[in-house]
C-alpha cells in the first residue's frame, strides 16, 4: 500500500508540473496532454463525455520491479462478471438517455469506460486515460476550456476512488461513486467533487453494530481487506460497538497482493479463536483466497457478517460454499430493476467491439474459448459465431439482484438529470455570478458539479434522488440471509431492513422466524468469551484481557445484583439483607428475647417459679411467725429480703420482650433498686446477728443503737443512694432502645443501650459493694458457737452471689445478640435463687421437716 501510495503521489505532482509549466522559450504557460496509457476500454463518442471506472479483474500480479529495464504495468487477471455488468449498465443508461428526445435536446452523451482493476495504480491509469484525450482543447492561459469528460462514475473501491478523487478536484471534475462506501469520502474539504449513490459506511457501520447487539453478540471478531474500506470501516465498527459493551477478539487485514502465508495465518486464527462471529469488510475478489483456504481446511461453526461489498457476491453461490458461508447475514444496498437491461446485456458480441481486449475475454472466459491472440488463459479450443448469451445462466446475466447495478444507473441519471437541469437555466434565474447561466458550448465541470450537489429526482422505481451537504443519499439496506436454494448453491433471502428515514431507535427491523443461521440452525448462535453473570453476581474484570472477558464474581453479604452481567453489587438498605442467592433484598431478621421462643418461656417460667417459691417462703414464715427460729432471725427483716427477692425475680421478667424505651429504662432502674434494696436488708441482717453474738453483756446498750428504727433507716438509706444513681443515669444518658446491625450483618438484634457505661456499671458496682460488706462482716462471725448460725449461711449466699456476677461480666461482653439478654437473666435468677436457698431453705427445713428443733435451747446450742 505504501509503494501504491508513493507512485500516486509521484504521478499526481507530475500531473501538476505539467499544467503548470512554461513552454520553452515562450515564457507562456501551456497544457499539455496527459498522456495515454494504451488501455482498452469501452468508448461512445457525444457531445458530452462520462468518464467510468469498473474493476473488470479483481486479481492483480505485480512484475518484477527490477531496475535492469523498464518494468512492465502490473497485470490484471480474474475476469468479474459483475463488474462488467455494472459497466454494461452504465452504457445502457446512456443509450436510454441518448434515445429520449424529450431529456436533452441536441445533446448526446458519450462515454469512456476502463479497467480500475481494483487497485489505486490501474485506477490513476485509466482515469489518466480518460483524461488524456490529446483532442481536448485547453486554453494556453488558463488550462480551462472545453472539457468532453465532465463527470465520472466510479469507481468501486474506496481506495481507488480517493485516489482518484484528488486527481479530479484541481478539475473540479464531480465523480459520483456506486461502491465506495468509506466514511472519509463525506469529507467535502478534502474531497468537494466527490458524490456516491451507495450510502457511506457510518450507516453501515451503525446498522452492523445494532445487529450485533440485538443477537446479543458479545464477542465478535474482524477481517477487513487492505485498502481504506476494510480499514476506516473496522477502526469505526470497532469504536461503535465498544459503546455497546461489545469487544472485538481480534482483527487481521486480507493483503491486497495474494500472500498465501498471511492467508494461512489469518485462517488459524479464525480456526482458534473463541468468537465464532466473523464480520468480514472486503469485498468479493479480495475475500475469495481467504474463504477458499476456509472451504480447504473445513473449518465450519462460524457465523459471517456480510458488507454489502460481498453480500450478494454470487462469487460464492455454488453448493460447494454453502456448508461454510451457508447463514452468512448482512446489508445490501436497495435492489431495483432497470427494464429492458437483460436484453441489452445478451447483444454484447466480439464482432460488436472488434479488436477489443475487454470484450474479447469476456467472451472468452465465458465460453472458455479463445478467439485468436488473447490476453487471457491459453484455451484450446476457438470460439465461433455460433455461441451467443441466450439462455446463459450465470453472474453476468443474472439481473435478480442488481444492487450495484442500479447504483451506477441511479448515477447516470444524476448526471443527465444535471445536465437537464443545467441546460433548462433561465437567464437572469441562474445560480452563477450575476445569476447568469452556464453556457452548454463552453460548459465547465465545475459548473456542472453544482448542479450534481443539487440534483433531485423521482426514478422509475419511484425512489427520490438527490444528495446531501456531503455527497451521500439517504441510508437504505436490505438485510440478506444466505439460504440454501433447491439446486444446493447459495440464495440471497431478505429478512429484514435497516432504513435511516425511519429515526432513532426505530431503523432496524429483523424476521428472525425467517433466518436460517449456520449450520441450517434457526437458534440464534452465541460467541461470548465469557457467560454472562446470572442475578447474584457480578464482573470481575480479568486483568490484561478484554472487558467482555470476566470470571463472575457472587455478591457479598448484604449486596445484590438484580440483573443480568452486573457491572457491581447494590448494597441493601439498613434494614434490609441479601437472600441466599444474592439477587433480592429481604428484610433483616428481627431478633430479640421473646415470651413466645422456648428461651424466652423456660426464663419466664423459671422467674415465676422463683416468684412462687418466695411467696410460699412468706407463708411458711408468717404461719409460723411465733416460732424460735422466725422470731430469733429478725422476722421484719426477713420479710423484707422475700419481698425484695420476689422484685428481683420478676424484674428478670422486664428483660424478656421487644426493647422499648420504656422497658429499658424500667429494666435497668429495677434492677438496680430491687437487689439494692435486698442485699440491703442482708446488709443489715448481717449486723444484728454480729451484734447479738458479740455483746456478751445482756442489755447493753449497743443492741439499743441498732434497733428496728436504725435497720429501717441504714436500709432506707442504702436504697435511696441508689435510688439517686439511677434518677441522675436516667436524667443526664437514659437507657435507650436501638437496632444493632453491625454484631450480626443478616439480623436486627433489638437491644437496650445504656448512653452511659459509666451510669451502668455504677448500679452494678453499687450492689456489689454492698455485697462485699456484707460477705466480710459475715466472713467475721462465721464461727460463733451455735447450732444455727446465720452468718454461716449469709456467708455461703454472698459467696455464691459474687461468683454469679462475676461470672457475668465475661459472659455479658462475649454473649451475641439475645442471649445477651439471657445472660442477665439467668445472672438475675441465679444470684435471687442463691440467696433464697442458702439463707431460707434452712429455716424452711427445720420448721416444716425438724419440728423438735424449732426451739431455744436448740438454737442457743444447749440441747
Amino acid at each position: 500500500v505504501w509503494e501504491d501510495f508513493k507512485m500516486y503521489s509521484h504521478l499526481r505532482s507530475i500531473l501538476l508540473i505539467i499544467i503548470a509549466q512554461s513552454a520553452q522559450g515562450s515564457g507562456e504557460p501551456v497544457c499539455r496532454s496527459l498522456g495515454n496509457f494504451e488501455l482498452s476500454g469501452l468508448l461512445q463518442e457525444g457531445d458530452i463525455i462520462i468518464g467510468g471506472l469498473f474493476p473488470m479483474h479483481y486479481r492483480v500480479v505485480v512484475p518484477d520491479l527490477g531496475y535492469m529495464h523498464k518494468p512492465r504495468a502490473s497485470g490484471c487477471y480474474g475476469f468479474d462478471f459483475r463488474s462488467f455488468r455494472w459497466a454494461q449498465v452504465m452504457r445502457y443508461a446512456i443509450k436510454e438517455i441518448n434515445e429520449d428526445p424529450s431529456f436533452l435536446s441536441n445533446i448526446t452523451l458519450g462515454y469512456k469506460i476502463y479497467d480500475s482493476c481494483a487497485t489505486h495504480v490501474a485506477a490513476l491509469r485509466a482515469t489518466f486515460t480518460i483524461l488524456g484525450n490529446p483532442e481536448d482543447t485547453l486554453s494556453n492561459i488558463t488550462c480551462t476550456g472545453t472539457h468532453s469528460v465532465l463527470a465520472f462514475i466510479g469507481d468501486s473501491g474506496s481506495s481507488q476512488s480517493i485516489v482518484v478523487a484528488k486527481v479530479l478536484g484541481p478539475f473540479s471534475i464531480p465523480m459520483i461513486s456506486y461502491f465506495s462506501t468509506c466514511a472519509c469520502l463525506g469529507d467535502k474539504q478534502e474531497f468537494p467533487t466527490f458524490f456516491r449513490t451507495i450510502p457511506s459506511d457510518m450507516f453501515q457501520i451503525k446498522a452492523i453494530a445494532q445487529l450485533v447487539k440485538h443477537f446479543g453478540w458479545t464477542w465478535i471478531a474482524a477481517v477487513s481487506e487492505d485498502d481504506d474500506y476494510g480499514r476506516y470501516g473496522i477502526q469505526a465498527l470497532t469504536e461503535e460497538v465498544e459503546k455497546n459493551g461489545i469487544c472485538v477478539a481480534y482483527y487481521e487485514i486480507i493483503p491486497k497482493v495474494y500472500n498465501r502465508q498471511r492467508i494461512l495465518e489469518i485462517v488459524k486464527k479464525i480456526k482458534n479463536s473463541s468468537a465464532k462471529i466473523v464480520v468480514a469488510f472486503s469485498g468479493e475478489g479480495e475475500l475469495y483466497p481467504l474463504l477458499e483456504e476456509v472451504v480447504h481446511q473445513n473449518i465450519t461453526g462460524i457465523q459471517w457478517i456480510a458488507s454489502e461489498a460481498w453480500i450478494t457476491a454470487a462469487l460464492f453461490s455454488p453448493p460447494k460454499y454453502y456448508r461454510f458461508l451457508g447463514g452468512t447475514i448482512g446489508f445490501a444496498v436497495r435492489r431495483g430493476d432497470i427494464p429492458g437491461l437483460k436484453n441489452f446485456l445478451l447483444t454484447v458480441h466480439p464482432s460488436s467491439f472488434p479488436n477489443n481486449s475487454l470484450v474479447k475475454e469476456f467472451w472468452e472466459t465465458m465460453f472458455d474459448c479463445t478467439l485468436g491472440t488473447s490476453h487471457s488463459i491459453e484455451q484450446s479450443i476457438k470460439c465461433t459465431g455460433e455461441k451467443t448469451l441466450e439462455g446463459k445462466n450465470n453472474l453476468y446475466t443474472d439481473i435478480t439482484q442488481l444492487r450495484i447495478s442500479y447504483n451506477v444507473y441511479k448515477g447516470v441519471y444524476a448526471i443527465a438529470h444535471s445536465l437537464k437541469n443545467l441546460i433548462n437555466c433561465k437567464q437572469n434565474k441562474g445560480p452563477f455570478i450575476n445569476k447568469t447561466c452556464a453556457d452548454i458550448t463552453q460548459l465547465e465541470p465545475w459548473q456542472l458539479q453544482h448542479y450534481v450537489q443539487e440534483v433531485s429526482f423521482v426514478n422509475s422505481m419511484r425512489e427520490e434522488v438527490n444528495f446531501d451537504e456531503n455527497g451521500d443519499p439517504i441510508a437504505s439496506y436490505d438485510i440478506i440471509n444466505w439460504q440454501r436454494s433447491k439446486d444446493g448453491s447459495i440464495q440471497f433471502v431478505p429478512v429484514g431492513r435497516f432504513d435511516e428515514a425511519e429515526g432513532v431507535g426505530h431503523e432496524l427491523l429483523i424476521d428472525e422466524d425467517a433466518i436460517i443461521w449456520n449450520g441450517e440452525q434457526t437458534k440464534v448462535p452465541e460467541s461470548v468469551c465469557s457467560e454472562s453473570c446470572a442475578p447474584g453476581t457480578r464482573k470481575g474484570i480479568r486483568e490484561g484481557e478484554p472487558v467482555c472477558c470476566f470470571d463472575c464474581l457472587p455478591c457479598a453479604d448484604g449486596e445484590i445484583s438484580n440483573q443480568t452481567d452486573s457491572v457491581e453489587c447494590i448494597k441493601c438498605p439498613e434494614d434490609y439483607w441479601s437472600n441466599q442467592q444474592r439477587f433480592q433484598c429481604i428484610p433483616k431478621e428481627i431478633e430479640y428475647l421473646s415470651f413466645k421462643e422456648p428461651m424466652g418461656i423456660v426464663l419466664t417460667l423459671v422467674a415465676l417459679f422463683g416468684v412462687c417459691l418466695t411467696t410460699t417462703v412468706i407463708l411458711v414464715f408468717f404461719y409460723y411467725r411465733s416460732t424460735p427460729i422466725v422470731r430469733a432471725n429478725n422476722s421484719e427483716l426477713s420479710f423484707l429480703i422475700l419481698l425484695s427477692l420476689i422484685l428481683c425475680f420478676l424484674c428478670s421478667i422486664i428483660f424478656i420482650g421487644q426493647p422499648t424505651t420504656w422497658n429499658c429504662i424500667l429494666r435497668y432502674t429495677v434492677f438496680g433498686i430491687s437487689f439494692s434494696l435486698c442485699i440491703s436488708c442482708i446488709l443489715c441482717k448481717t449486723v444484728v446477728v454480729l451484734m447479738a453474738f458479740k455483746v456478751t453483756v445482756p442489755g447493753s446498750s449497743i443492741i439499743k443503737l441498732f434497733g428496728p428504727v436504725q435497720q429501717r433507716a441504714v436500709i432506707s438509706a442504702c436504697g435511696l443512694i441508689q435510688v439517686i444513681i439511677c434518677i441522675v443515669w436516667l436524667t443526664m444518658a437514659p437507657p435507650y432502645a436501638f437496632k444493632n446491625t453491625q454484631y450480626q450483618s443478616g439480623k436486627i438484634i433489638l437491644e437496650c443501650g445504656v448512653e452511659s457505661a459509666l451510669a451502668f456499671w455504677s448500679v452494678l458496682g453499687y450492689i456489689g459493694l454492698l455485697a462485699c460488706i456484707c460477705f466480710l462482716l459475715a466472713f467475721f462471725v462465721r464461727k460463733l458457737p451455735d447450732n444455727f448460725n446465720e452468718a454461716k449461711y449469709i456467708t455461703f449466699s454472698m459467696l455464691i452471689f459474687s461468683a454469679v456476677w462475676i461470672a457475668f461480666i465475661p459472659a455479658y461482653v462475649s454473649s451475641p445478640g439475645k442471649y445477651t439478654v439471657a445472660v442477665q437473666i439467668f445472672a438475675i435468677l441465679s444470684s435471687s435463687f442463691s440467696l433464697l436457698t442458702c439463707i431460707f431453705f434452712p429455716k424452711c427445713y427445720i420448721i416444716l421437716l425438724k419440728s423438735e428443733n424449732n426451739s431455744k435451747q436448740f438454737l442457743m446450742g444447749r440441747k
